[in-house]
């Protein structure tokens, strides 16, 4: 994974999924990831930002990548998207939010 490249941008990557803290951890094992899965049993995450789908009787969190800025403001969001190769594409935006913090006055 690219964490050491968003390390250098100062950016915090956060997972969120409806499965719960112990599936969380064989997961990450088994895939190799060094970012935290947060656990989101009750759905609250997933609601609040609109990621709750369904498939028939089964809920899921779809795969949408929201940008957050040093104010805590949705900066971009990307919806549906492949993990495997998103990352450069949320490397480039984060480039492109630290030049424009950095032009303000």
């Amino acid at each position: 994974m690219d964490q050491p490249k968003y390390a250098a941008r100062n950016a915090v990557v956060l997972g969120v999924s409806l499965d719960s803290v112990e599936s969380h951890k064989s997961f990450c094992d088994k895939e190799g990831l060094t970012f935290r899965l947060l656990a989101d049993t009750d759905h609250k995450v997933a609601v609040a930002y609109g990621s709750l789908s369904n498939l028939g009787l089964v809920k899921f969190a779809a795969r949408n990548t929201f940008l957050i800025d040093p104010q805590g403001r949705i900066a971009k969001v990307y919806v549906g998207v492949n993990p495997s190769t998103h990352s450069p594409e949320v490397l480039a935006a984060l480039a492109e939010l630290e030049a424009s913090e950095l032009a303000k006055p």
